[in-house]
C-alpha cells in the first residue's frame, strides 16, 4: 500500500527541509561531543589511541553526512555514494545516523567519558546529541517511505528538492552516471561486433576492374542462344498430355 499521496508533496517539501536542518544541527552536536570525549580520553584513559580513533571516525562520519545533506560535491556523491544521492531516499542516511547516535551513547559507560570526567555541561552535550541523532535517524527512515512516489520513481529526496512538482522535474539518472564495470565490459564487447549490414561490394560487386573469375559465386554462365535452346528441348521432349490434370479430371 503506497504511503505517498499527491497532497503530501507540498507539505513534504517543508517537513523534509525542516528535518534536513535538524539533521545538520544534530550531526554538528555529535562532532562537538566526539571531540569533547577525544580530549578527555587523552587525559584519563590508558589505552587512549583506540578510543581516540573511534571518536575520530564518528566525527568524520558525521561530517560526511552533513556534506551529503548540502549541495556540496553532488557529482562525487552521485558517482561514489549513490545511496546518499537524490536517486535514493533517506533509508541509508537514517541507518547511519542511528548507528552514530548509538555509538555516542555507548561511550557514556566509560570512565573517561562519564559525567564526572566530562563535567555536567559536556556530558549533556554528549547524551543529548546521541538521543537526538537516533530519533532523527528513525524519522528519516519513516520519511523516506511516507513522502516517496514509487509508481513514478520519485524519491523522498526529490520531493524535498522540488516539492509538489517533483514528478515533473525529477529526471532519471543519466546513462553516463550509471556506468559500472559490467556495463563498461559490455560496451567494450559490442565495439568488436560487426554490424549486421551488407556493404555495396557485398551486393553488386566491385567496380575497380578486378577480375570476377576469382570468386566462384560470381562466375555465371552466359545465356543460351536459340540453337542451344532447341537442342535442349529435343533432348527433354514434350510432356505427355495424357498426364495433364485437365485430361485426368474425369477420374476424380
Amino acid at each position: 500500500m503506497p504511503f505517498f499521496k499527491k497532497p503530501l508533496a507540498g507539505p513534504g517539501y517543508i517537513i523534509l527541509n525542516v528535518i534536513r536542518a535538524m539533521n545538520i544541527i544534530g550531526l554538528f552536536a555529535v562532532i562537538v561531543a566526539s571531540f569533547s570525549m577525544l580530549v578527555k580520553t587523552f587525559i584519563v584513559s590508558k589505552f587512549f589511541f583506540f578510543d581516540a580513533v573511534s571518536h575520530v571516525i564518528t566525527a568524520s562520519l558525521s561530517m560526511f553526512l552533513i556534506i551529503t545533506e548540502t549541495p556540496l560535491f553532488r557529482t562525487y556523491i552521485l558517482h561514489s555514494w549513490p545511496l546518499l544521492s537524490p536517486s535514493h531516499g533517506f533509508v541509508t542516511l537514517g541507518i547511519l545516523m542511528t548507528v552514530v547516535g548509538v555509538s555516542v551513547l555507548g561511550n557514556l559507560n566509560k570512565e573517561a567519558t562519564s559525567q564526572k570526567s566530562l563535567g555536567v555541561s559536556y556530558w549533556r552535550i554528549v547524551i543529548s546529541s546521541g538521543i537526538v541523532v537516533v530519533i532523527l535517524g528513525v524519522a528519516n527512515i519513516f520519511a523516506s517511505y511516507i513522502f516517496r512516489q514509487r509508481k513514478l520513481g520519485v524519491t523522498a529526496r526529490q520531493v524535498r528538492a522540488y516539492g509538489a512538482v517533483a514528478a515533473q522535474k525529477a529526471l532519471p539518472m543519466p546513462v553516463t552516471m550509471m556506468s559500472t564495470p559490467a556495463t563498461s565490459i559490455h560496451r567494450a564487447d559490442t565495439k568488436n561486433l560487426r554490424p549486421f549490414a551488407l556493404q555495396r561490394s557485398d551486393t553488386v560487386g566491385p567496380y575497380s576492374g578486378q577480375s570476377r573469375e576469382a570468386d566462384p559465386r560470381r562466375n555465371i554462365s552466359a545465356p543460351m542462344n536459340h540453337v542451344q535452346f532447341e537442342e535442349r528441348c529435343e533432348q527433354v521432349g514434350k510432356p505427355d498430355l495424357a498426364h495433364h490434370p485437365a485430361m485426368m479430371g474425369e477420374r476424380f
